[in-house]
């Protein structure tokens, strides 16, 4: 029989899900013995999952509960089957990002100082703010004191499953959408991220939501930085490394952009870090994905890669194919 080793946090009720034909083997916090086990499901937390990893033997498939798995390879080696858990965080991190954009866009937490403050009449601020991060000095009445996301220009790097969930949630917006992904493609019109650097000047919203790699790593620099247009609003819910943390500080310090960020780097974003105090910034603690629906979601994917490997089927999910894989093909 199969021996599926998982995180001992998971809700039991979510065991269910799993494939009858297996042997579910619970795995501490901190193991303090050698577990044998077949596959491995690691804890939602990375730290977790290494703490476990030196006291587990005979493993010869992972199955992550989440998308992001740059940090597993140099873990288990390249022997080790790798699945990731695509598709399972779309909906909640795709909220994520649209919902960041209109907080920003609406002055969220400028008017959450207001409510702190008790000062109805400091919304009159807003417009100075509205003119300053974006460089538009008209004298308009009423004064501005938000702004639209109807029919801005958004450009969306990465458009893999979360990317076409953010356009779907973004069509009824009518916003003017440029896609970049590796490689150009025709239908829908992708652009390669080789040719960034000459759309970045066009986009008011730049999003990022492409894996790290050696590729993507420092995709975002100062370079690149410097092309964004006044006021436009970049977007990370992807991973920190991909800016450049401190080409990102120098730009909001110079309040000629503002950004969200669910990721940063370095992460955990110790105390005292200057992206903490930077202005034009609404930072989330990595947490975009992190809904009720996270376990249950993940659990289904995880299920549905453990069904297949049983039936004798392809895996879907593979991100590094390992010896099994291999062997299967």
């Amino acid at each position: 029989m199969l021996r599926v080793g998982y995180p001992l946090t998971l809700p039991a009720e979510l065991l269910h899900d799993f494939p009858e034909e297996i042997a579910l083997i619970a795995i501490p916090d901190d193991p303090d013995h050698v577990i044998e086990i077949d596959v491995w499901i690691p804890d939602f937390f990375p730290g977790r999952a290494c703490r476990q990893w030196p006291h587990l033997r005979g493993v010869r498939l992972v199955l992550s509960m989440i998308a992001g798995v740059e940090w597993l390879p140099a873990l288990v080696g390249p022997e080790v089957t790798i699945c990731n858990a695509h598709g399972a965080h779309n909906v909640p991190t795709a909220e994520w990002v649209v919902t960041a954009i209109l907080a920003v866009l609406k002055q969220f937490p400028f008017y959450l100082e207001v409510q702190h403050a008790q000062q109805w009449k400091r919304r009159f601020e807003a417009g100075a703010r509205y003119a300053t991060i974006t460089g538009d000095a008209r004298a308009l009445y009423p004064p501005v004191m938000l702004e639209e996301l109807t029919g801005k220009s958004v450009l969306l790097v990465g458009y893999g499953a979360i990317g076409k969930e953010i356009e779907r949630m973004l069509t009824p917006f009518r916003v003017d959408l440029v896609r970049v992904a590796r490689r150009a493609r025709l239908d829908p019109k992708v652009h390669a991220v080789s040719e960034l650097d000459s759309l970045l000047p066009n986009a008011e919203i730049v999003i990022l939501i492409l894996p790290i790699s050696p590729q993507t790593h420092g995709l975002i620099g100062k370079q690149q930085l410097g092309l964004m247009r006044q006021g436009a609003l970049l977007v990370n819910a992807a991973r920190g490394p991909i800016v450049d943390t401190g080409a990102l500080v120098a730009a909001l310090q110079s309040g000629r952009m503002r950004a969200a960020l669910d990721v940063t780097d370095p992460e955990p974003l110790p105390q005292g870090h200057p992206l903490w105090s930077c202005p034009n910034l609404l930072l989330t603690p990595h947490i975009a994905a992190a809904s009720p629906q996270c376990a249950p979601n993940a659990v289904r994917v995880v299920a549905a890669e453990l069904r297949r490997y049983l039936r004798g089927e392809p895996l879907r999910n593979v991100v590094q194919p390992g010896a099994l894989t291999a062997l299967r093909s």
